[in-house]
């Protein structure tokens, strides 16, 4: 490594001990900032230093961003290039190849695996990337070529719809960046087949961290009538028909993910058990019990209501009601599930929330399962903003 990599220094009061014990992130309040190091270009591989001066680690640098450094490696002369790229994707690929029996998961989730910014999900042949870090959006292309050497993937896509990549300064203009864009690619799991859709879909075009608690569900719902609000492409709804659920019907206000549940019903020979609503998940929620509907499982799992802390006191009414509207529609004795993928509510606040909403319906419950996201997306044991999935299963009482 030579000399040119440029230095950035912790101010005296900075924790650097934390970083020396495996924090990933330098926020800009904790860094000696001047002309200089303001003026380092979004993605700038640095070295950092502690106040005396004693090499920390090898970051990626964003002068504009909350977050002005990530560790990249703890080894202050890690050069990172191809093969250092390499060997984080072959202990991704390693720990999800050893979990799953089909190549479809969640293969790189950001910090957790060493790539700080970084989400990569696999479909098959094709592997979605979203480089949400400016320093991984620079190498983009070297990251795709040393995807395909490690997995044997034959598509790479970038997909810059984060909205992370806005605070790091980064277009949200996507592209194929090996291969080609397959569309829309059936996607086994829990029994069932969901239809994700690489081109316009949310996200990568699937969520694979619910895998777990579809599951979970699936269980609860045996013989059951099931509603599934917010379903997008039919998460909870298809993998309790296919655990033997009697009918499921999936509310959404995406036309477009409702046709994508239907065809997945279709595929997985379950659609003369499947129906579908389109409209305001709240609304329908009240029509509903207007109409007098019960259901023996109901599970919400709405878009993330706090996705800050300046949405958090919102956020948690909005649980609350969603709570509050759920709850009358379970039959006597069935279950009730409720899904955050808010980071900034936490277990504790979104579980008063939930447990508030029910109360106010005049229901009684007990909390018999906890759920959060699969082994697929690690935790950051440092890091809480990656624990954002919790999923609380209630069984209400006659």
């Amino acid at each position: 490594m030579t000399d040119s990599r440029p230095t950035i220094r912790l101010k005296p009061k900075a924790n650097a001990r934390a970083i020396r014990h495996g924090a990933p992130w330098v926020y800009d309040n904790e860094i000696v900032t001047d002309r200089r190091s303001k003026a380092l270009a979004a993605g700038t591989i640095a070295r950092l230093e502690d106040a005396e001066r004693n090499p920390l680690a090898t970051v990626a640098v964003t002068p504009a961003s909350r977050i002005f450094a990530r560790v990249l490696d703890r080894d202050p002369e890690a050069e990172i290039d191809a093969d250092w790229l390499s060997a984080r994707l072959a202990a991704a690929h390693a720990h999800r190849a050893h979990l799953f029996d089909a190549p479809y998961y969640r293969l790189v989730h950001a910090e957790a695996d060493g790539l700080p910014g970084v989400v990569i999900d696999r479909f098959g042949e094709t592997a979605v990337m979203q480089p949400n870090a400016a320093w991984a959006d620079r190498l983009a292309e070297v990251l795709a070529e040393a995807l395909v050497a490690v997995t044997g993937v034959t598509n790479v896509i970038k997909n810059a719809s984060g909205r992370a990549r806005g605070l790091e300064g980064l277009d949200d203009v996507s592209q194929v960046l090996i291969g080609e864009n397959p569309g829309t690619v059936p996607v086994p799991m829990n029994g069932a087949i969901y239809m994700a859709d690489l081109e316009g879909g949310q996200k990568t075009g699937l969520f694979f961290d619910q895998r777990p608690n579809h599951a979970f569900a699936a269980s609860l719902a045996r013989g059951g009538r099931v509603l599934d609000v917010f379903s997008h492409v039919g998460g909870f709804s298809l993998a309790a028909l296919a655990g033997g659920a009697e009918s499921a019907l999936a509310v959404d206000g995406s036309a477009p993910a409702l046709a994508l549940a239907e065809q997945g019903a279709g595929q997985g020979g379950m659609a003369a058990r499947f129906a579908t609503r389109q409209g305001d998940a709240f609304a329908m929620l009240e029509a509903l019990a207007q109409e007098g509907a019960r259901f023996d499982v109901v599970i919400c799992d709405p878009p993330a209501f706090a996705p800050n802390k300046q949405a958090l006191e919102a956020g948690l009414r909005a649980y609350e009601r969603l709570a509050r509207l759920a709850a009358p529609l379970v039959a006597p004795g069935g279950y009730l599930g409720l899904c955050s993928c808010s980071h900034a509510a936490d277990l504790a606040k979104f579980r008063t929330a939930c447990n508030r909403g029910i109360g106010r319906a005049g229901r009684q419950a007990q909390l018999i399962h906890t759920g959060f996201a699969g082994p697929d997306h690690p935790q950051h044991p440092q890091l809480a903003e990656s624990g954002y999935l919790k999923a609380l299963f209630y069984r209400l009482l006659p």
